[in-house]
């Protein structure tokens, strides 16, 4: 497993018996949403293919670049982080799966000035029900994570589940990405476990959801498929979408932070 900054894809099953004990940061880089029709999401899809190369770590599908994955939200009892209130307003932690996966990443993304950056750490599945201890183990590659859980009083709120095609490819800045998600659905948390990905209710009907990652200024592909098909920058959170969408909160006032990028860079 690669800790380039923006490779994400499917953990090789090397990883067991035996996880390699490792923490991975991600450096920062520009993220640029687009809600597009499925129709349009094909269509870019289709332009993708002709000009990035598959994620490697994805390999489903007839052009091997898709998979399936499912992700816990965490929140506080008050939703602080879907009301973006304080510190709650900069980052998310979330447990993220690839399809039926062994092996579960503990993540912390991390938001500013329109930049991410994540942190996580692989652990197994069946190691989940160690964050609902009191007290973190210190001597457990997820100490990080369960101290920042405790800390910030954050609790499983709902999971996350879709369809995934990712392209990448490489300017002189470094790598870029782009991702194509679809069928997005959730559902409850039913604590620290992962629930059946093909329940819960469809929270993107009719649309998909595009998503341009790269570091520094935009590059002239990406400026390219955005003129093409006459894209619109939108700040939209699967998050907020999907407890919206479960009825557990209303639509917030204000937007997510740092949707600010425009094809002429930052």
């Amino acid at each position: 497993m690669s800790g380039h900054a923006l490779k994400v894809g499917c953990p090789s099953e090397a990883l067991l018996p035996g996880l390699v004990p490792y923490r991975e940061n991600r450096e920062l880089a520009s993220e640029l949403k687009f809600q597009v029709p499925i129709s349009l999401a094909e269509r870019i899809c289709e332009w993708a293919r002709f000009r990035l190369s598959p994620d490697p770590n994805a390999g489903a599908g007839d052009r091997e670049d898709d998979y399936h994955l499912s992700s816990l939200y965490f929140d506080t009892e008050q939703l602080d982080v879907f009301r973006r209130n304080g510190s709650f307003a900069r980052s998310k932690y979330r447990i993220r799966r690839y399809g039926s996966s062994p092996t579960a990443f503990l993540e912390r993304k991390l938001k500013t000035r329109g930049l991410v950056c994540k942190r996580r750490s692989p652990v197994r599945v069946d190691e989940l029900k160690r964050l609902v201890a009191a007290e973190p183990a210190s001597d457990w590659i997820g100490f990080w994570y369960h101290q920042r859980l405790l800390l910030r009083r954050l609790e499983p709120i709902c999971q996350i589940a879709y369809h995934r095609t990712a392209r990448i490819g490489a300017n002189g800045h470094g790598p870029i990405r782009l991702t194509v998600d679809q069928g997005i659905r959730a559902q409850p948390a039913q604590g620290m476990s992962f629930a059946d990905p093909a329940g819960g209710q469809l929270v993107s009907d009719g649309y998909a959801i595009v998503e341009l990652k790269y570091r520094r200024e935009m590059p002239v592909l990406f400026k390219e498929l955005v003129e093409q098909f006459a894209l619109n920058p939108k700040r939209i959170s699967k998050y907020r979408v999907a407890l919206v969408g479960l009825g557990l909160a209303s639509e917030p006032v204000g937007e997510e932070d740092g949707q600010k990028t425009t094809t002429d860079g930052h």
